[in-house]
């Protein structure tokens, strides 16, 4: 990393593709205590991976990736701003660097990124415009690469109103405890639960598989959980899914029959977790082979 700087000038944490995962968080923490604030900013994109979106929620799933990365590092300690930039990701970086006048970017993005009709690198063109007043470390997304690695298995995370359930939380450690594992969360919005409790709630789960050292990334998604839900198996290679609800209660994804669906879409194992469920039960459903 070049050394232009950075103390004494704001830190930029640029989200190109999702919410930050633990390798940004510990970047961050790494550099927290010699800036004097941190910045977060999004450019109104298309995810290149996973989350597509319908263009009319570009700035919603732009801002949402911004609180959730500002959440999790209020999680931390560490107070952050935020904002949502233009979609073009090169214009966007370029407007939050003259506005904050950082000493170093954090670019979060996919190896590879491109953008315009060039095709350029980002991570590349970040470095020969702002280099070398304005260091510039890329925090790759492999998202790819860890989903199809042997050795880590990923699991799609579907919960909104259980996200932060310690049933859940639990869940999910135990899981990477036995094999590791990479968890990508997606929260259906719902009128139940304002998009600010989703996210503080999403942050808190978060930062608690961080501090296990689990990766893992997520985010407020549109409302429609099966259209959530497929578009990420279409555009993630994931290992598993897994459903999250409340147990005993009426649930509406249940009622649309959420998990038929998802199952006749993908041949990958689909779980339901029904958080709240006594343990004695949950044993006698898995001692029978049931799913849970």
């Amino acid at each position: 990393m070049s050394e232009a700087g950075a103390e004494g000038r704001p830190l930029l944490v640029f989200l190109n593709e999702v919410a930050g995962g633990r390798k940004l968080l510990a970047a961050v923490r790494e550099r927290a205590e010699k800036v004097p604030f941190v910045a977060v900013a999004a450019p109104q994109n298309q995810p290149a991976v996973g989350q597509l979106i319908d263009p009319s929620e570009l700035k919603d799933a732009a801002r949402a990736r911004v609180e959730v990365t500002m959440s999790v590092l209020s999680e931390y300690g560490i107070d952050s701003i935020g904002e949502v930039m233009d979609k073009d990701p090169a214009l966007a970086l370029d407007d939050a660097v003259r506005a904050h006048e950082p000493g170093e970017v954090l670019l979060s993005c996919m190896q590879e990124t491109r953008f315009g009709i060039t095709r350029k690198d980002l991570v590349e063109w970040a470095k020969s415009q702002f280099e070398p007043d304005v260091a510039v470390t890329h925090i790759p997304v492999r998202i790819v690469d860890d989903s199809v690695s042997w050795e880590k298995s990923h699991t799609l995370v579907v919960a909104t109103q259980t996200v932060d359930a310690p049933d859940l939380v639990s869940r999910l450690k135990d899981r990477a405890a036995g094999h590791p594992h990479r968890y990508t969360i997606i929260c259906p919005r719902t009128e139940d639960v304002s998009e600010p409790e989703i996210v503080r709630a999403l942050a808190s789960t978060l930062a608690e598989l961080y501090r296990a050292d689990i990766d893992a990334t997520g985010q407020p998604m549109s409302p429609d959980p099966f259209h959530a839900v497929q578009n990420a198996i279409e555009h993630y290679r994931i290992d598993e899914v897994l459903i999250s609800t409340f147990a005993g209660e009426t649930s509406r994804w249940l009622e649309e029959d959420l998990l038929g669906r998802v199952r006749e879409i993908t041949d990958k194992q689909v779980e339901h977790l029904e958080v709240g469920r006594p343990a004695k039960a949950v044993a006698a459903a898995v001692a029978e082979g049931e799913t849970s």
